[in-house]
């Protein structure tokens, strides 16, 4: 194997790409400006259509960020957030089926274990929910979005771009947890960065440094085997 990336304890990106995990608890140690710049701009090097590049960040830390926190947390405490604020586009199916829901319930179940909340604990899971809007306490927040011409093929060159910025991270020692919750808040968001009208936001992103001492980064999702979703065919078919 070619030897540009190999490092005495394997292959940097893959041990990049194998260490990424969502961090739902960060220490308060800054990141800097620089690195993250350098981040993204590894990061930019995602292959997009036509090299139409679709992607925006805006990037938020300090006073900026804690104001956007508040107002989102305001807004997430009323009765009725959920019918107030919706998302612009389905994340998820409107019918969920096997194994997708198995996986959703599983990971769900294993970190609310981890963190001692029971199923009939509604309190609980609101106060884990509402850490999304805190960033999970990290120093900087990441909100991605997308003009609104650009199609289903922009879309898909986007999660090239985020999972860059992601393995990207990694090679630097940050950890980030890229965090979809934020989409039903878009309105806000939009007041906070001067979002164009547009523009529409994909979703948001914790990055910093991981806080290894809680609990809730213990949580390791599990991955299907190879075997489980690949077809080797070797030979012509019909």
């Amino acid at each position: 194997m070619n030897d540009l990336f190999e490092s005495p304890d394997g292959p940097t990106v893959d041990r990049a790409i194998e260490s990424r995990r969502s961090i739902r608890a960060f220490t308060d140690q800054p990141v800097s400006r620089e690195l993250i710049e350098h981040v993204l701009r590894v990061a930019s090097r995602a292959p997009s259509g036509t090299n139409t590049q679709p992607w925006n960040v805006y990037v938020l830390t300090g006073a900026a960020l804690e104001s956007l926190s508040r107002d989102i947390l305001h807004a997430f405490e009323q009765p009725d957030w959920a019918q107030t604020y919706r998302d612009e586009y389905d994340y998820y199916p409107t019918e969920w089926k096997s194994p997708f829901i198995d996986r959703r319930r599983k990971v769900g179940w294993d970190l609310y274990g981890l963190l001692g909340i029971g199923k009939q604990d509604k309190l609980g899971m609101h106060a884990q929910h509402a850490r999304n809007y805190r960033l999970f306490d990290a120093p900087v927040g990441l909100m991605f979005t997308i003009d609104r011409i650009l199609g289903r093929g922009s879309w898909m060159d986007y999660g090239m771009f985020l999972q860059n910025v992601m393995v990207a991270a990694r090679g630097w020692g940050l950890d980030t947890c890229p965090q979809a919750a934020f989409t039903p808040f878009h309105r806000i968001i939009a007041r906070h960065i001067a979002m164009p009208a547009e523009e529409m936001l994909v979703c948001g992103m914790a990055l910093g440094y991981a806080d290894n001492t809680h609990v809730a980064n213990r949580l390791v999702t599990e991955r299907e085997p190879v075997a489980g979703f690949a077809k080797f065919i070797e030979r012509p078919l019909g």
